[in-house]
């Protein structure tokens, strides 16, 4: 019951609660500050992947694709369904009577400012890939879409570049971050409301109950682990390539494997040096120098670009976005024969799904302290609407250099995706600044990146040290360096394109995760703070006896 002052009562331990047994992290030796089981089963697990996926590129290439094909191809419902549950479940709670509960005790205070929060969020969640796909994904999709034979809309036309910004932001907005909420509030409620370990596995806690720190529970973490390192391996060695682009552009570096694997060991570096400095330090004021840096980005985009045609594009793009965003997250193509939906979509919401328990953990690590409904508004609709901001800038601009200068930036993405937004830069027509901005577009893909490298290596050893929020150094030194030479082994080898696609078929045990966090998000919750007329019953039950 409340307290009178609007606020619940803090939520009592339960009873049942099985806190970490004795023994679970390592006191000595190599393995101190860890899991020792866990550690040796993620190395394992990594090089075991790593050799399998390298020693015959073709065929573990088909094999992966072929598990792909069958789950975009027969439960491309199931993603779907996920998905939009989730953001429907994500929208119940930010309205609901839980808001003012509190990710930790009723006295903690967040441990950063909500600016520091927030850029730490981006850094996690989007982090480069809005730089080049903001250009690249609509000029893609105003080409053809099934939504433009839908509506009748003429390819590569205005109203097409509009239907193509509105598909963007539904890939890159609320669904997708609605996935990140649910992964993060779970984490974040059972470890610092529960006292349970700042792991994955915590959240399973309703279903697993005690064997949570058993068989089961290691299971579920080295899915986590799995995501993680292999998430971030495949996105740093395909994400060079916009890095490579901008370089060549300068007459910096040539676009060579040899040249991609040298900037890879760099942010590998760069990324590690952060990671070991903490949270607190590298990681908080390397992502407000991004936001701050991106910000800049954008209003060169504005202002350089056809300015007035850009703000169209962002306020009629908000608009039909927020429109259809709920029927589109129910859309399935049943044109058997069209491929579309499986290669965007559903493979959105894969990738998604992988990313959630890196990006979940991170932000429920730098989430303490914040109420339900902050974290639910703050997490899903911030970044969603800095997308649409983004998306509607990027893309808008994009086209318009196409449309009134014929600066060939279709033609440039068909060729080379990560050529797209450099080329958008030439097309402004500002000769003196093409440099500069191309110098700043490319560095913030790599301090993005870094980013990304640091906060993940973070994540891995707070779930291998099981939820020690200040892990080894040895161990942020290791994952660190592994991650950034899984990247380069794989890229040498080629099997960058394999990974990824197995990246996507490990989304289906963690989708089925979701669903479970779902429950027992709710359960608690319904447990931990019933309503008065719940509570009343309870009452009067226990008087009885």
């Amino acid at each position: 019951m409340s307290d009178g002052t609007g606020a619940p009562p803090q939520a009592p331990m339960d009873d049942d609660v099985h806190l970490p047994p004795e023994g679970l992290v390592a006191k000595s030796g190599f393995f101190a500050g860890s899991n020792a089981v866990m550690a040796v089963a993620s190395m394992v697990m990594i090089i075991a992947f790593v050799v399998f996926t390298i020693w015959d590129v073709d065929y573990s290439g088909a094999l992966f694709a072929e598990a792909k094909d069958f789950i975009i191809g027969t439960l491309d419902w199931f993603y779907v369904l996920v998905v939009t549950l989730t953001l429907l479940f994500i929208l119940y709670l930010l309205m609901s009577r839980f808001g003012s509960v509190k990710l930790g005790k009723d006295d903690d205070e967040p441990d950063f400012s909500t600016f520091s929060w927030i850029c730490m969020l981006f850094s996690a969640g989007l982090g480069s890939g809005l730089i080049y796909w903001g250009v690249a994904e609509p000029m893609y999709h105003v080409q053809g879409n099934p939504f433009l034979t839908r509506e009748g809309i003429e390819p590569g036309t205005v109203e097409a570049a509009g239907v193509a910004i509105r598909i963007t932001n539904f890939h890159w907005g609320l669904h997708g971050w609605a996935l990140y909420v649910l992964v993060g509030l779970s984490l974040a409620y059972f470890s610092y409301r529960k006292g349970l370990p700042l792991s994955l596995r915590a959240a399973l806690y309703p279903v697993l109950k005690h064997r949570v720190y058993g068989p089961w529970g290691h299971v579920v973490d080295l899915i986590g682990v799995f995501g993680t390192i292999f998430g971030l391996a495949t996105s740093l060695g395909l994400g060079v390539a916009p890095i490579a682009a901008g370089l060549a552009d300068l007459g910096w570096m040539s676009n060579t494997t040899t040249n991609h694997l040298i900037l890879i060991a760099a942010i590998t570096i760069m990324g590690t040096a952060s990671a070991v400095s903490g949270v607190g330090k590298g990681v908080r004021i390397l992502s407000e120098i991004n936001v701050w840096a991106s910000l800049v980005l954008l209003l060169l985009f504005l202002i350089l670009g056809p300015t007035a045609f850009i703000l169209g594009m962002v306020i009629s793009g908000a608009g039909d976005y927020l429109w259809n965003v709920i029927p589109m997250g129910f859309w399935i193509d049943n044109e058997q024969d069209r491929q579309w939906q499986s290669w965007w979509t559903i493979f959105y919401w894969g990738w998604w799904i992988a990313w959630c328990p890196f990006v979940g953990l991170f932000i429920a690590r730098i989430s303490k302290g914040r109420t339900v409904r902050q974290f639910c508004f703050c997490v899903l609709l911030v970044p969603t609407s800095v997308v649409v901001l983004w998306m509607g800038v990027f893309g808008g601009a994009a086209y318009g250099v196409d449309l009134f200068n014929n600066a060939g930036v279709v033609d440039a993405v068909n060729a080379d995706y990560a050529s797209g937004v450099f080329k958008t830069i030439e097309g402004f027509g500002v000769s003196s600044l093409v440099v500069p901005i191309t110098i700043l577009t490319t560095v913030l893909l790599i301090s993005w990146f870094v980013t990304s490298s640091d906060s993940g290596t973070l994540v891995m050893c707070t779930m291998l040290s099981m939820g020690d929020e200040h892990p080894p150094i040895k161990f942020r030194l290791f994952w660190g360096i592994t991650s950034g030479v899984v990247a380069g082994v794989l890229l040498l080898a080629g099997g960058l394109g394999a990974l990824q696609t197995a990246s996507i078929v490990a989304g289906l045990p963690i989708a089925v995760i979701l669903l479970m966090m779902g429950w027992g998000v709710f359960h608690t919750l319904q447990h931990d703070f019933p309503s008065p007329d719940v509570e009343d019953k309870r009452e009067l039950e226990f008087l009885k006896r």
